[in-house]
């Protein structure tokens, strides 16, 4: 019997379609519970595809679990695993903390004594930092005193945050006092009422809505800058050991604040083995993603932030512990590992569409793999049409930005690369 996966989205991000293709090539059932219009439905490979409801989330995601009964879930986004944390913490209240969909979201995540930390910038880097891993000074910043006294200890630039937030989203770099202290006054406060409804009743996206309700504020945090280049990981897990891994070098970006689009393979040790000792610290399970800043200069790999869920380069299967379904099949299958065979012997990667969107002369759609699923033509076609909200990077999208005024052109930048806006997704989200 195949084992089955169910994979939760609450956003339309084309590579949970990509990964759904690949895990059943692999070998897996795969169910899924998405929104309505999902590139998912165009691959025709998910046995049975539920709705996602946002208002009611918990509720339809857990309908969906004991209907599908899936050995493994993967949350798509980071809303997703925090509304998996949540039923979690809704069933241990109920006193029912060993029934079968705590022990299943505890095989599919990890340990729960980690899911707190995994939204908290600051405690997160402090566990990085006990392990001896490479990261920049990181501080929880309350109020405007608190911004200034980051200012003084980290030097400028300096680096805004949003807990709950990931790729790219709600991260800003400030150049001087002024520019900080107006950052942290938009990334603080809670989303508007009426940006909520919108994203509800125009993109179907209701994240917002109950933050928006209850006048939720963000968490912000104040990192030092690290001037360098960005750098991305993807793992898959089990009880807190690596089983298969990716590295890659991030070489263009759709936008300062969107999603790698270009991304060249690499053997970095220094990921490799800070990759290892927070899945083996926080013991978890499943497929993380991690993102770094290689330092100039030094080329030292700094990292800055852990994704708790798959990310847009999971689906790519480079050969020996370097396939992530493979690995997830060996375990829950209790077989050997079988990688696929390579999907290429290249090692840049331009991601589809997102390269051919930023630049449809772009050399790298020539001289890189293009990673096209030119096998599912509907797809093909759905990516090519879909409208920006349907990419599913809410960093350049949704929101309107804040223009910072400065005599300096380079006012906001989002890991190093410059940008003219910071965007108030992460302040509004706060998965």
């Amino acid at each position: 019997m195949k084992p089955k996966i169910l994979l939760v989205a609450t956003s339309r991000w084309i590579p949970t379609a990509r990964l759904a293709m690949v895990l059943v090539q692999t070998g897996f059932e795969v169910e899924a519970v998405t929104p309505r219009r999902h590139p998912l439905e165009k691959t025709g490979v998910v046995r049975r595809t539920r709705r996602y409801r946002g208002l009611i989330a918990p509720s339809s995601i857990k309908n969906a679990i004991d209907e599908a009964r899936p050995d493994l879930i993967v949350p798509c986004d980071d809303t997703a695993t925090q509304h998996l944390h949540r039923l979690y913490e809704n069933e241990k209240g109920r006193g029912q903390g060993n029934n079968a969909l705590c022990e299943l979201i505890e095989r599919s995540l990890g340990c729960p004594e980690s899911f707190p930390v995994l939204y908290q910038r600051t405690s997160f880097m402090q566990l990085a930092k006990l392990d001896r891993i490479r990261i920049p000074d990181t501080r929880v910043v309350k109020n405007l005193a608190n911004v200034s006294e980051c200012i003084v200890d980290f030097g400028l630039p300096i680096v805004l945050k949003v807990d709950g937030t990931t790729g790219g989203e709600g991260v800003c770099v400030a150049e001087n006092a002024h520019d900080a202290e107006r950052a942290f006054r938009i990334l603080d406060r809670p989303p508007l009422l009426t940006r909520a409804a919108k994203r509800a009743f125009v993109d179907q996206d209701t994240t917002l809505v109950w933050p928006a309700v209850l006048r939720r504020k963000s968490v912000v945090n104040a990192q030092a800058f690290i001037s360098g280049h960005e750098a991305t990981s993807v793992a898959a897990c089990w009880k807190g050991e690596v089983l298969a891994a990716l590295h890659f070098e991030v070489l263009k970006k759709r936008s300062s604040a969107g999603p790698a689009t270009v991304l060249c393979l690499l053997e970095n040790g220094e990921m490799a083995v800070a990759v290892s000792k927070v899945v083996r610290r926080l013991n978890l399970s499943g497929i993380h993603g991690f993102d770094f800043m290689l330092e100039n200069g030094t080329g030292a790999a700094y990292l800055i932030e852990i994704n708790p869920r798959t990310t847009q380069v999971a689906h790519l299967t480079l050969g020996p512990r370097r396939d992530i379904p493979a690995a997830l099949f060996a375990v829950l299958s209790g077989n050997s590992v079988q990688p696929a065979p390579r999907l290429t012997e290249k090692n840049t990667f331009a991601l589809f569409p997102h390269e051919w969107l930023r630049d449809c002369q772009s050399e790298f759609l020539r001289s890189a793999y293009h990673d096209v699923p030119w096998e599912v033509p509907a797809l093909v076609s759905a990516c090519l049409r879909a409208p920006r909200a349907q990419l599913g990077w809410r960093a350049y999208q949704r929101f309107l930005p804040l223009h910072l005024h400065t005599s300096s052109p380079r006012v906001i930048a989002v890991q190093g690369k410059p940008a003219t806006a910071v965007s108030r997704s992460a302040a509004a989200d706060a998965d």
